[in-house]
C-alpha cells in the first residue's frame, strides 16, 4: 500500500517548474536543500531570494508525523482550532509510552493495560480528523515513516527531535514542537528561518568494524551539541552514495545531536532500492524520472566552497569505530583511544548492558550486522560477560527478522526483545537496581545518552555506538575492548578474534509483516464524539493563557538561575513523567526539577522570596502564581537542547512564568516558548548572565515598545535595594510579537477563526 500517492504526484508535478523559477530568482545553481526549500513555499510568489540566517520564510510542509507523547498535546490543541478535518496527510505513532521491563509481548499488554484511556483519546481524535493511527506496537515514529511515508523532495515536519530521520530518503524532515503541527494541520503556513547550509564531503567507502553510525558520531564530536544550531546539514561525495538508505537515515536521525535544522542525503540508486523493497516502486519511478532535480546542481559538487556556509570533509576509508559520551553525545572518541581516555577520566570500563536498537539504528541492515557478531559468539562457545537487549524499530522489521532467524541468534547469547517502541532511549527502561544509584557503564545504539536518560541512575555512563560495536562490546563486557585487534577467551579457554560484521542491505527475502498496526481514519468523523474526564489523571482539556495587557512587566521574580547543560530532560523529564503528557497541571509538578540552580548546585531546590524558604522548583513557582507574581528563568548556552517536547515552553508557561532570559536557545525550543506566549530572550552580553543574583526583582522598562530588531531593556533591582540595567535580545517578527500579545499562537488561531 502506498500512503497519499495523489499528494506525491501533485509534489512531483510542480517540483521542477518551482525549482527552475527558483534558481532564476536566486541567480545560481542550487543546493538540494535549497531546492525542497524553495519548492515548498506557501506563497508560491518568489521575488528575490531568502538570506541564509536571516529571512523569516513560510513553508507548506506536505505532511505532519506525531509520537503518542507528544501528539496528546498536539491534538488537544487542535481540537480548540475549530477545524472538522487536517489540511495535510497527518499520522499519530503510539510508540513513546511503552515501557521496557520483561519482553515485548507482557510489556506491550501491560501498556495498553496502563495507557487505555491514552490509546483511545489518540484513536478516536484521530478517526475524527483524518488521521492515521499506528497502534502500540506497530513501531517507533522514525522508522515507520521512512517505510511508509517519508519520499525524496519532499517535506514534512514531526513532533519529535530526531524527524530528520526521513532525510535518509532525501526529505526535509523538521522536528517541531505540537503547535507548530497545529497550524500546517489547521492549513496554516510554517514558518522558519531560512537556514544557514553545512556541506559534508563524504570520501571513501566504510570498511570492516565502521558503520554509518560512526560518521555521525565522527560530525557530532567535530560540531558539538550546538554546532549545527541553524543550519541544514547536507551529505555528498562517493562516500554518501556507498551508503544504504536505512545507513544514511541513521545519519540524519542523529544530526539533531548537534541542534541542526534537519540533514539530508540527495537521491541515488540505494534509496531507490529502498523505496522499491517497502512497496512503493511507484514512487521511485517517479523520482527517478526528476532524479537530476533530486540532489544539488552539478556546480555544487564541483566548487562547494561557493554554495555552502561551512564544509567538512570525512574519508570513510580511515573512519575509526567510535564510542561517544558519557552524559553527552558530542565526546567522541575512536575505539582505540578508548581505554586510555577512560582510564584518564575515571570511567567504569566494565560494561553491564549492551543495547541495540531505537528509532536511529533498528533497520534490518543494523540488526543483521549485530547479528553476525552474535552469530560467532554463540558458535565459538563465547558467554557474553553482558545483558544484551535488543528494541526492533518496528513489526515490519521485527516480523522480518525474526522470520530469518536473527531474533533465534539473539536469544542464543541471552538477548532480550522489547518491544517494537522507543523504551530505554528515552527513558522508558525498568532497569533492575537502578534505583541503587550505582555507578556502572552501559553502552547503547541510541541518540542521547543525557545523565539519567536511559535508566535514571545519574551515575549510569551512557556511551553510543554502532549496533555491531554494541554487541561486541556486551560479549567482551569490557568498553576497551577494541574487535579489530582484541582477542577473547571462549569457554574452552581458547583466545578468539570476532570477525568483522556481515549483514544484508536489505532482507534477501524481501520485507514481510503479518500486521502492521496501522488504523485507517474515517472518512466522514463528524459524529464522532471526543470526551475527556474532567477527573482524569492523564488527560486535561486545555485553557488558553491569557493574552499580555500591552504593559510592561514589573516586580518579576527569579524562579531559578539554572547553571550549565539545561535541556529539555532537565526542564521537563522523561521517564515516568510520560503518562502525565495529556495532562498539563500534573506533568507540570515536574518543571525544571533536573536543573542545577546556580545559587547552590542542587537541583529542585530553589529560594522562594515570598517565604524565604528553599522548595521544590514547581512548589515555588505555584506560590508565586498564587500570589500574582510573574516569574522568570535564566539559563545558560544552548538551553532547551534536545527533545522538541513543547511540554519544556508549557509547562513554566502554566506556572506563571513569563520569560526566559539564557546566553542562547535550541532552535525548537526557542520557537516552542514564542509559541506559547513566552518571551524567549538573551543576553545582550552573556556576562550579564552573572550579574544575576538570587533574591532579585526583574522590571521590565521597554517592553511596552516590543518591535522587530529592538533589543529589551530589563531592570534589575538587588536584595539591597541598589539597580543594574540589563540589555536582551529576541529574534520575534512581527507576526511572533502577535503571538505573544495574543498569549500564545493558539490563541491567534481562535481569534482569526472567531473573525471568519
Amino acid at each position: 500500500m502506498i500512503f497519499d500517492l495523489d499528494m506525491i504526484k501533485a509534489v512531483y508535478d510542480r517540483y521542477q517548474l518551482k525549482v527552475r523559477m527558483a534558481r532564476k530568482v536566486v541567480g545560481r545553481p542550487l543546493t538540494y536543500s535549497e531546492k525542497i526549500l524553495y519548492s515548498h513555499l506557501f506563497d508560491n510568489n518568489l521575488s528575490e531570494p531568502f538570506i541564509r540566517g536571516e529571512s523569516y520564510v513560510d513553508f507548506a510542509p506536505d505532511r505532519v508525523a506525531m509520537q503518542d507523547a507528544t501528539a496528546q498535546m498536539a491534538l488537544l490543541q487542535f481540537m480548540q482550532a475549530g477545524k472538522k478535518k487536517v489540511a495535510v496527510p497527518s499520522t499519530v505513532h503510539a510508540d513513546h509510552l511503552i515501557q521496557a521491563r520483561v519482553g515485548a509481548d507482557k510489556d506491550l499488554q501491560d501498556a495498553i493495560n496502563k495507557n487505555n484511556e491514552v490509546y483511545n483519546f489518540l484513536s478516536s481524535v484521530s478517526n475524527k480528523y483524518g488521521i492515521g493511527f499506528w497502534k502500540p506496537g506497530a513501531g517507533i515514529i522514525h522508522q515507520v515513516i521512512l517505510e511508509n511515508y517519508a519520499f525524496p523532495g519532499g517535506m514534512m515536519i514531526g513532533t519529535d527531535s530526531h524527524t530528520p530521520n526521513a532525510g535518509g530518503l532525501g526529505m526535509i524532515a523538521i522536528g517541531v514542537g505540537g503547535a507548530d503541527a497545529v497550524d500546517v494541520m489547521a492549513g496554516m503556513s510554517w514558518e522558519l528561518k531560512f537556514p544557514k547550509l553545512i556541506g559534508i564531503h563524504l570520501k571513501g567507502k566504510l570498511n570492516g568494524w565502521a558503520a554509518p553510525k560512526d560518521i555521525i558520531l565522527e560530525v557530532t564530536g567535530l560540531l558539538t551539541v550546538k554546532g549545527g544550531t541553524g543550519y541544514i546539514i547536507e551529505y555528498f561525495g562517493e562516500g554518501a552514495e556507498s551508503l544504504s538508505a536505512t545507513g544514511k537515515g541513521t545519519i540524519c536521525n542523529m544530526g539533531a545531536e548537534v541542534g541542526a535544522t534537519t540533514s539530508i542525503f540527495a537521491y541515488d540508486e540505494s534509496m531507490s532500492k529502498y523505496l522499491k523493497a517497502t512497496g512503493r516502486e511507484e514512487i521511485a519511478t517517479m523520482a527517478d524520472k526528476i532524479k537530476e532535480e533530486l540532489r544539488s546542481d552539478p556546480e555544487v559538487y564541483e566548487n562547494p566552497n561557493n554554495y555552502y556556509d561551512q564544509l567538512i570533509e570525512i574519508d570513510l576509508n580511515t573512519l575509526e569505530p567510535h564510542l561517544n559520551g558519557p552524559f553527552s553525545p558530542d565526546i567522541a572518541t575512536p575505539i582505540s583511544s578508548i581505554k586510555e581516555v577512560a582510564e584518564k577520566n575515571g570511567w567504569p570500563l566494565r560494561v553491564d548492558v549492551g543495547l541495540i536498537g531505537s528509532c536511529t539504528n533498528s533497520s534490518y541492515e543494523d540488526i543483521s550486522r549485530a547479528a553476525s557478531i552474535a552469530k560467532q559468539a554463540a558458535d565459538k562457545n563465547i558467554s557474553p560477560k553482558a545483558e544484551y537487549t535488543i528494541t526492533p524499530g518496528s513489526e515490519l522489521v521485527r516480523y522480518t527478522v525474526e522470520r530469518d532467524g536473527f531474533l533465534t541468534i539473539f536469544e542464543q547469547i541471552g538477548g532480550k526483545v522489547f518491544a517494537n517502541a522507543c523504551g530505554p532511549c528515552i527513558g522508558q527502561w525498568a532497569r533492575e537496581g537502578a534505583e541503587k544509584q550505582q555507578k556502572n557503564t552501559i553502552v547503547h545504539s541510541f541518540n542521547r545518552n543525557f545523565a539519567k536518560r536511559a535508566d535514571g541512575n545519574p551515575n549510569t555512563y551512557a556511551f553510543v555506538a554502532s549496533p555491531e560495536l554494541v554487541t561486541a562490546l556486551a560479549i567482551a563486557g569490557d568498553l576497551s575492548f577494541d574487535p579489530r585487534k582484541d582477542k577473547l577467551k571462549n569457554d574452552k579457554g581458547e583466545e578468539i578474534m570476532l570477525d568483522e560484521p556481515q549483514g544484508y542491505e536489505l532482507p534477501p527475502g524481501g520485507f514481510e509483516v503479518d500486521d502492521p498496526g496501522y488504523q485507517k481514519p474515517a472518512e466522514d468523523g463528524s459524529e464522532i464524539n471526543i470526551k475527556v474526564s474532567p477527573t482524569s489523571e492523564r488527560l486535561q482539556l486545555l485553557e488558553s493563557f491569557p493574552a499580555w495587557d500591552g504593559k510592561n512587566i514589573t516586580g518579576m521574580r527569579l524562579l531559578i538561575k539554572a547553571y550549565g547543560k539545561c535541556t529539555t530532560d532537565h526542564i521537563s523529564m522523561a521517564g515516568p513523567w510520560l503518562k502525565f503528557r495529556g495532562h498539563l497541571d500534573h506533568i507540570s509538578n515536574n518543571t525544571l526539577i533536573g536543573a542545577v540552580n546556580a545559587f547552590n548546585m542542587e537541583t529542585n531546590k530553589v529560594k522562594n522570596e515570598d517565604t524565604g524558604e528553599y522548595m521544590a522548583v514547581p512548589d515555588s513557582a505555584r506560590k508565586y502564581k498564587a500570589d500574582g507574581v510573574p516569574t522568570i528563568v535564566i539559563g545558560d548556552y544552548n538551553y532547551g537542547e534536545g527533545s522538541s517536547r513543547e511540554h519544556a515552553a508549557m509547562q513554566p508557561r502554566h506556572l506563571g512564568v513569563r520569560a526566559v532570559l539564557v546566553k542562547s536557545f535550541a532552535r525548537i525550543h526557542e520557537t516552542n516558548l514564542k509559541k506559547q506566549g513566552m518571551l524567549a530572550l538573551t543576553f545582550a552580553n552573556p556576562d550579564d548572565y552573572n550579574k544575576i543574583q538570587e533574591g532579585d526583582i526583574f522590571n521590565f522598562l521597554d517592553l511596552d515598545q516590543f518591535a522587530p530588531g529592538k533589543s529589551i531593556t530589563i531592570e534589575l533591582v538587588h536584595a539591597d535595594a541598589s539597580k543594574e540595567n540589563i540589555i536582551a535580545n529576541h529574534t520575534y517578527n512581527s507576526g511572533q510579537i502577535e503571538w505573544f500579545k495574543a498569549g500564545s499562537a493558539l490563541n491567534l488561531i481562535k481569534m482569526n477563526e472567531d473573525k471568519d
